[in-house]
């Protein structure tokens, strides 16, 4: 299993609208794609020097094979899309990932 991460940092002067058009627009989006079997949205709980709100969103994918495909048939699109609507207040990095291992705790305390 592999994980394309994407960690954006947000402008405050267009949080509400890129956190609502990420849940209601983009997220769906990629995964309607067939390509990412699940989304996971992650607010990172720093304090940026260049302000701002940073996210992280985890999609998972079956293999690199898949995420290749994304790169070549879809990623272009999609973040030209981000840069039209948000243009500079959006700073973004993108992180491949390589699950090696999964736990989980017998005892649930979250």
């Amino acid at each position: 299993m592999y994980i394309y991460n994407v960690t954006t940092n947000v402008d405050e002067s267009v949080h509400e609208q890129w956190l609502k058009w990420m849940k209601e627009v983009h997220i769906p989006n990629m995964l309607s794609l067939g390509k990412f079997t699940n989304a996971k949205m992650i607010q990172v709980m720093v304090d940026e020097e260049m302000g701002g709100t940073t996210y992280a969103v985890q999609y998972t994918t079956d293999s690199l094979k898949t995420l290749q495909e994304y790169y070549q048939e879809d990623a272009e699109k999609l973040r030209t899309e981000a840069m039209h609507l948000f243009k500079d207040k959006i700073v973004a990095f993108r992180t491949e990932l390589k699950v090696i291992s999964e736990q989980f705790s017998m005892s649930v305390k979250n």
